[in-house]
């Protein structure tokens, strides 16, 4: 073979494999930085490279402010990295006691600092986490209710600074639960305040995923597409860090209950159906916890998954 048909090719063979990458059109897919997390330390750039690769162009930052003394990098220094490979920082994982209303004070002064941070990537959304479960025997309506009263005032701040601020639904916290979920949405302003939801933790929470996303489409601000299938594993998991989960604990329960897209339960093109319907334009956060062959894996099929399943749907 002559050098220039080797070169046409080649060129041809790299056109194609990118034609296979999501499109980011009005969908943008990301990951979450959370993922890895349970792999063995790699440098930040090594995470780029993968979502690079892979077609998911933005990124969720966890653990913040520390993530940056995690990976020995300043703002300045993140923002040049993600922007040399045309990604994004698209929001953070934000949470606090929003549940005690003496902390409401430190609670929103930590989400517009936050919120000044996502500044400098051009971000504009706000991922809300609620606190963890209260202790039996505690004052849970209470708490509740100031949670909500909190989340309408960080949702303020955010208009004030040109952001979105929406609630994300998680095990073992306080909006889990069909019932916690409905009653956090009627307890809080859609004006103020809106939803980020994360498909593996509703439907392992017993929610109707559909049927959450077609109530609460117009508050839909971002989301987490995650597969899921309540599986009880049949050995202690051994996590790629060295943490070991005994196999009988929720832990090592719910690791092996998040599947790659399109390997769970969760009816993911009657979701974008609903994203059509309201000509979604946004993030699409792919937010594995577990990668059975690797970060890269899981997001190459992840990423085909998106693109023969999805695209045709709603792009």
């Amino acid at each position: 073979m002559k050098r220039r048909e080797f070169l046409a090719g080649l060129a041809a063979g790299m056109a194609r494999a990118a034609g296979r990458l999501p499109a980011n059109k009005n969908l943008k897919w990301g990951v979450s930085l959370g993922l890895w997390s349970h792999f063995r330390p790699v440098p930040f750039t090594d995470v780029l490279d993968v979502m690079r690769d892979t077609g998911f162009i933005g990124i969720r930052l966890t653990g913040f402010p520390g993530v940056l003394k995690t990976y020995r990098m300043t703002a300045s220094q993140m923002e040049k990295e993600i922007s040399r490979r045309n990604l994004h920082v698209i929001t953070i994982s934000f949470g606090g006691p929003a549940n005690d209303p003496a902390q409401h004070g430190r609670v929103i002064a930590g989400a517009r600092e936050a919120m000044n941070f996502l500044k400098i990537f051009g971000a504009d959304r706000l991922v809300v986490f609620p606190p963890g479960r209260m202790k039996p025997g505690t004052d849970v309506e209470a708490g509740f209710k100031a949670m909500c009263e909190c989340f309408n005032r960080i949702g303020e701040a955010a208009g004030e600074m040109g952001f979105k601020a929406g609630v994300h639904n998680h095990l073992d916290e306080m909006v889990e639960g069909p019932e916690e979920v409905h009653k956090c949405m009627a307890m809080t302003d859609p004006r103020l305040f809106h939803f980020s939801p994360d498909t593996a933790h509703l439907h392992l929470a017993g929610c109707n995923v559909v049927e959450m996303y077609q109530k609460y489409k117009h508050r839909i601000m971002f989301m987490d597409y995650k597969d899921a299938k309540w599986t009880t594993p049949s050995e202690d998991l051994v996590l790629d860090n060295g943490t070991v989960h005994k196999k009988d604990s929720r832990s090592a329960r719910f690791f092996s209950s998040i599947y790659d897209l399109g390997d769970g339960e969760i009816d993911f093109p009657a979701c974008h159906r609903v994203l059509k319907e309201v000509g979604f334009k946004g993030w699409n956060c792919v937010d594995l916890d577990t990668a059975r062959k690797g970060p890269r894996a899981s997001y190459e099929r992840c990423g085909a998954y998106v693109v023969n399943r999805l695209e045709p749907i709603y792009v």
